[in-house]
This record gives C-alpha cells, sequence and structure tokens, in this order.
C-alpha cells in the first residue's frame, strides 16, 4: 500500500479543497497596484511617474497610456544593460540575483533578462500551485511517491559580476526546494553536465535505477531523450523501463505537433498536463483535465495585457506599433488571437514576449499558445499563424500515415520570379511523394484560412514541400544554438536565415 502516497495525495486534495478559487479580473488589479508600488522608486518608475499612476482613478488605462510597449532589444539597450555596468534599482528595486540566457528561436545571440528573486519566488509559488491542481487529475496514490524526471538545461550556472546566468529551466531547477531534491531526476550532478548529449547519455544509463512517475520539458528534447533511452536499453517503448510513468508535464510550446510522435514512444497512455514557463516567468499552467488550455498565474507577479494580433499592429521585425491598443483581463474575448504583454517582478514593463494566445474560456483565464509574433507570416497576404501551420501538420500526418514534429517555412521568389512558400517537414519517413505532400498541404491551407487561399489565387504561385529527417531539425538547433533547454525551432525563417538552413540541410545530407 503506497502509506506516503496516501498522505501527500490527502494533503493536496485537502489543500485544493480548502483554496478559494481567486478572480482573475481583479487579482490583476492587485498584482498591477503591488508591482508600481514596489518599483515606483526605481529608476524607471521615477522616470515613468508610476507615483502619479498610482493617483489615478483607474490605474490600468493610466499605465496603459504612460508606459509604451518595450521588445527585449528597447528594454535591454535603455534600461536593462544598465544593471551590467553595476547600477541597481533600474526596473526593479535591488540588483537581480540571475540573468535568464535566452536565444529564443531567432539567433544566436542570447538574450539576458534579469531573474529577481521576487521572480524566483513567483515561480515557485506557482509550481505549489500546479502540484496542488493535481487533485483535479484523479491519480492514484502511488503516483506521488514517484520519481520526476525534469529535462531543462544545465544547472551549472555562470557566475559574472556578483550574479549567475544560465536558462531559466537551469536557474528554475537550482532552486527546487530541499524537500524535492529526493523525488528530482536527474539529480545534480548529472543536472550540472554541460555537454547536452553527455547528459543524456548519461540518463540512458542511469535509466534503470530510478523509478520515474512524471516526465517534465519541451517535448522535442523530451523525446530525443526518451529515444535515446529505449535505444541504449534495447526497449520496445519507454514503459518497458519506467512502469509507473503516468504524467508529462510539456512546456515552452504548444505541445499538438508532437501529440504522436510523443505517443509513438509510450506503451501505454499518459496524462499531459500543459505549462507556460519563459524565461520572463511562469506565466499559466492547466489545471483541469477536460481541457488541455492553460490558466494564467493571475496572481504570482505578472500583470497581463492583449493586443489584437492584426498585421496594421504588427512591424515587420515583429515588434508592436507604439498605437496598437492594449486590451485588459476584463476585455478580451474567446477564439481571438491577441499578442502577449507581460509587467513583471523582474523589471518587465509592458514587455512583448513573443507569443500570441488565444482565450478559451475568459472567466477561467484559460489560454492556448496559438505561435509567435515573428512566426507570423504575412507575405503578399496569406495571413498564416502557427496554430494554422500546426493544424495543417496534424491532417498531414493523418492523411499520410507519419508523424511529423518538425516543420519550417519561408515565403520568397523562387527561379521564376514568382512568390512561393518553401516547406521543409520533418519526418522519419522520407519517401513521402513531395508533390502530393504540398497538394495536400496547399488545400489544407485554403480551407483553414480564407486570406490564405485569397493569397493563392493571386500573388502566392505554389507550395514547394521538402521531406527530410527530423534529427535535422535538432542538429541545426544544436549547431546554432544548444541543444535542450528553452530552444526551440523557428518555424517561420526570413530568406537570408533560410538560406542558411538550406546550405545546411544539403551538407547535412
Amino acid at each position: 500500500m503506497a502509506i506516503l502516497g496516501n498522505i501527500i495525495k490527502g494533503v493536496i486534495e485537502l489543500k485544493g479543497s480548502l483554496s478559494k478559487e481567486t478572480n482573475p479580473i481583479e487579482s490583476q488589479k492587485v498584482v498591477l497596484k503591488k508591482l508600481l508600488n514596489t518599483a515606483q522608486n526605481t529608476q524607471f518608475g521615477a522616470y515613468y511617474n508610476f507615483s502619479k499612476i498610482l493617483e489615478s482613478d483607474n490605474i490600468l488605462s493610466a499605465y496603459a497610456n504612460t508606459v509604451p510597449y518595450f521588445d527585449y532589444n528597447e528594454i535591454n539597450y535603455s534600461w536593462w544593460s544598465k544593471l551590467h555596468e553595476g547600477e541597481t534599482d533600474v526596473t526593479w528595486p535591488g540588483a537581480p540575483s540571475y540573468f535568464a540566457l535566452s536565444s529564443g528561436t531567432t539567433g544566436k545571440t542570447s538574450k539576458r533578462i534579469p531573474v529577481t528573486n521576487d521572480m524566483i519566488s513567483a515561480i515557485r509559488e506557482s509550481g505549489i500551485k500546479q502540484v496542488f491542481a493535481l487533485k483535479n487529475f484523479d491519480l492514484p496514490a502511488d503516483f506521488f511517491e514517484k520519481e520526476i524526471m525534469m529535462l531543462g538545461s544545465s544547472t551549472d550556472l555562470e557566475e559574472n559580476n556578483n550574479h549567475f546566468e544560465g536558462e531559466i529551466s537551469g536557474i528554475s531547477a537550482s532552486n527546487i526546494p530541499y524537500w524535492f531534491r529526493s523525488y528530482y531526476k536527474p539529480g545534480e550532478d548529472i543536472a550540472k553536465i554541460d555537454d547536452w548529449d553527455a547528459r543524456v547519455q548519461r540518463i540512458a544509463e542511469r535509466a534503470k535505477d530510478w523509478d520515474i512517475g512524471a516526465l517534465s520539458g519541451i517535448p522535442s528534447w523530451i523525446e530525443l531523450m526518451l529515444q535515446k533511452v529505449i535505444d541504449y536499453n534495447r526497449l520496445d517503448n519507454i514503459h518497458d523501463i519506467w512502469p509507473n510513468l503516468q504524467v508529462y508535464t510539456s512546456g515552452g510550446v504548444a505541445f499538438s505537433p508532437y501529440e504522436k510522435s510523443f505517443n509513438a514512444l509510450m506503451g501505454k497512455p499518459v496524462t499531459v498536463i500543459d505549462t507556460y514557463l519563459a524565461s520572463e516567468g511562469y506565466l499559466a499552467t492547466q489545471v483541469r483535465p477536460e481541457t488541455d488550455a492553460m490558466k494564467l498565474n493571475t496572481d504570482s507577479g505578472i500583470y497581463f495585457e492583449f493586443v489584437p494580433f492584426k498585421p496594421e499592429y504588427i512591424n515587420e521585425d515583429g515588434s508592436l506599433a507604439q498605437d496598437a491598443p492594449a486590451l485588459t483581463l476584463e476585455q478580451v474575448e474567446k477564439e481571438q488571437d491577441y499578442v502577449l504583454i507581460i509587467s513583471t517582478v523582474s523589471g518587465a514593463w509592458r514587455y512583448l514576449i513573443g507569443d500570441t494566445v488565444e482565450f478559451t474560456n475568459v472567466d477561467r483565464a484559460e489560454i492556448k499558445i496559438t505561435g509567435r509574433t515573428k512566426f507570423f507570416l504575412n507575405t503578399v497576404g496569406s495571413q498564416l499563424s502557427v496554430n494554422k501551420m500546426d493544424d495543417a501538420m496534424k491532417k498531414l500526418e493523418d492523411q499520410f500515415s507519419t508523424k511529423i514534429p518538425e516543420y519550417t517555412i519561408c515565403a520568397k521568389r523562387g527561379k521564376d520570379g514568382e512568390f512561393y512558400h518553401f516547406w521543409y517537414l520533418g519526418s522519419e519517413n522520407e519517401n513521402l511523394n513531395s508533390t502530393e505532400v504540398s497538394v495536400a498541404l496547399d488545400g489544407f491551407l485554403k480551407d483553414a484560412n480564407k486570406n490564405y487561399k485569397v493569397a493563392r489565387s493571386k500573388a502566392l504561385k505554389g507550395v514547394n514541400a521538402k521531406v527530410i529527417n527530423p534529427a535535422i531539425f535538432h542538429e541545426w538547433s544544436g549547431v546554432n544554438k544548444k541543444k535542450g533547454g528553452q530552444v526551440k525551432m523557428e518555424r517561420v525563417m526570413g530568406e537570408d536565415k533560410f538560406k542558411e538552413w538550406e546550405t545546411f540541410v544539403n551538407e547535412y545530407k
């Protein structure tokens, strides 16, 4: 009998039943007021007169009308760069203990995003709420005695001028509570290995020693780790070595493109729980089994705003036009794409995180990630968002009985001078007929998007799809950035990057 598991499960259920459901709209008002109060004497708070905003009858409106939008380049150039020169009280009181390194999906150069002690506490608080939400998933008592594999970046952080630097997954793992360390795998020694391939090799070697009940990490890298464990230990599926694996906590990207390839590695179904941990904070987590949408963490150090995702509000570089309207949580509607804007306890203010979301339930503040602002393809009016591309990939998987976990696209002129969409699709079935795939993909997109259909009847000449091994995508990420952690494949490329990509693909072959 799972005595300890029953005790833990009982505590979680009791805590969950006693916890009051927070009102997301009211919580957001409290969060913004607290953020402004705390930062009003910083350089940023003084410059934008937070004290005056706090005196306003409508603080939310006054804040939106006073402080402009910032992307990383703008806020780093004007404000965060001062932190690296030893200044304090810049955008948040004191100085950050950490900087999260993030190249995201757009380049080799790492962003350095401040992570304060207040943010570490907010992430931990949101993580605890996620644990208590497990009561809704009806997991057996013995699950709570199993170990948890958290696959992120290295926890061996680099010390630099009185702070530490690393990816957010490594920073978070290095700050796990002491009581959780006995559950945490692969353990501190393996987690500190900087080389991702070497770290995964050690996981494969030690896998038989662990009783893993849950996995956590970005889908593409989790899949590679699981495949390595399966191959090294000569298994049919991962449940042959981890029979008690019951939960996978996905994060960072939409899980749906990876669903088919992920399930192929399983011996039985597992519960998938989506989370949204970015370098800038822990934004949302799935709290109910009847939906795969995630509930925004509206009371844990982050204030959210939402800009309607329309071409007239998005600049060519993916930044926002300053006259783009920002909506509060009280003003949003279901099934509309919004550019996500956040203000945080790490001193990010009206910050364009780069993701787009849609609400599936406004009252519960539940959202889905629908794409990236820089991955919105609007060449010759096609208006393709990542969620439309993801949907098309799932239909291709069904039609051709294959798995397509990775893809990328570029809109550019062909040899005839006309515009085409050039696609590379990652599938282990490289013998798929490219012409048939191109026609099917084109048809799915026409059915799903009227703007794309109009573009195809005018300036967009056609679709050119090539099928390649998914491993090429992973190696590209390894060469251009770093394997594992928060690294994600760019779904849409500009012409210069796409030229590099095609050269890489040809050399890899």
